[in-house]
């Protein structure tokens, strides 16, 4: 288990006189001193229990006789203990709080791995001279880091606190949202050939627009996975929104282009990911987008009606995996001179209306007696 400036995986301990043992003790909070067995025992912990946490922050076993844990491993236990304690995790839910907050901050620690690179650059071949850079490089960052990874989490706690009074204590968060996948077009072909370097730059690019104009739009990025992001909006329009300006602003030669789906329905919310069939079907409208086209399903058309800014009209009915005869609807911008060209704005409301009378289900009649 990891303590509070956390734990790393692997065995090998490095020598304390030297700056690599320096470099892990301060990482660690201590040096390595404990087996797994000797950890769960002063942690009053089931072996067993112990490792299933490991394993679920995501890091390899280790041999039963090695010296892999420090204090801080047992210390973070208890804090664990102490929280089961309270009510506030349950037994049954423990794993799952790890592997979440394991997953999230493994990333981030990969990310801050790669703040200490250009120490080691700078620094000459002299690898003592590495490893001294490292280190105080890691004691300047370390503390500010943690201040600022507190000051983030707690605002996205206050970000999400209304939730907490929107329904009954112990109810499972059910809400109704907006759903959008942007997915790169022809992504695997079109970085087959790039470098390491080429392809981190263009990832990085893709990912920072793609928050910037989720965060501009009230929505939250749910995660994302190397070609795509899934997002979630409480309003329809900002999600359609979003899915229009996403490939606008993202366009460039040098770009795979990028498509959207999106779907709106009740949304189960859990650890931070979002499960549902809205979620699969907005993944699905994905897939069968054209480049650069915002496709949504039949629920979000209909909450669009009335909302002058765009024009959405159906498609013929497809058939993919899960959904035999799915209807997509195109969403566009409505252009500036649209409303300018006589009848037009009429037409489209009453075909809307007729759309709507026809989607009504026939009057069921009583059976004949």
């Amino acid at each position: 288990m990891p303590g509070d400036p956390g734990a790393a995986g692997g065995s090998a301990p490095g020598p304390p006189e030297s700056a690599a043992g320096h470099l892990e003790e301060l990482l660690l909070g201590g040096p390595r001193r404990y087996t797994r067995l000797e950890v769960a025992q002063l942690a009053g912990m089931p072996a067993e229990r112990t490792q299933r946490l490991w394993r679920a922050l995501g890091f390899a076993d280790v041999a039963d006789d090695d010296p892999a844990f420090t204090d801080a491993d047992i210390a973070a236990l208890g804090r664990l203990e102490a929280l089961i304690d309270s009510g506030f995790v349950g037994p049954e839910t423990e794993a799952s709080i790890a592997r979440v907050m394991g997953q999230s901050l493994s990333r981030l620690a990969d990310w801050q791995t790669d703040m200490l690179a250009p120490a080691l650059e700078t620094a000459g071949s002299d690898p003592g001279a590495d490893v001294q850079a490292a280190v105080a490089s890691a004691e300047l960052l370390l503390p500010v880091m943690r201040e600022l990874q507190d000051y983030i989490w707690r605002r996205h706690l206050a970000a999400n606190a209304g939730r907490l009074f929107l329904s009954e204590p112990g109810r499972v968060d059910r809400r109704e949202l907006a759903v959008g996948f942007a997915d790169l077009v022809g992504y695997t072909t079109r970085t087959r050939g790039m470098g390491g370097l080429e392809l981190g730059r263009m990832v990085e690019d893709f990912e920072g627009l793609a928050a910037d104009v989720i965060a501009r739009h009230r929505g939250r990025v749910v995660k994302t996975v190397g070609d795509g992001v899934l997002f979630t909006c409480v309003s329809p329009v900002d999600a359609v929104e979003i899915g229009l300006r996403l490939p606008t602003e993202w366009d460039a030669d040098d770009r795979p282009p990028l498509r959207v789906g999106a779907a709106y329905g009740p949304v189960l919310t859990r650890l931070g990911d979002v499960y549902s069939p809205v979620v699969n079907l907005a993944s699905r409208l994905t897939s069968i987008a054209r480049h650069s086209t915002v496709l949504v399903d039949e629920a979000l058309a209909q909450r669009l009606r009335g909302v002058q800014d765009y024009r959405v009209r159906p498609l013929r009915r497809v058939s993919v995996r899960g959904y035999d005869h799915l209807q997509p609807w195109l969403v566009r911008r409505r252009a500036t001179g649209d409303d300018d060209v006589a009848g037009t704005a009429a037409f489209e409301d009453l075909l809307e209306v007729a759309d709507d009378v026809l989607d009504r289900p026939e009057p069921e009649h009583p059976a004949a007696g």
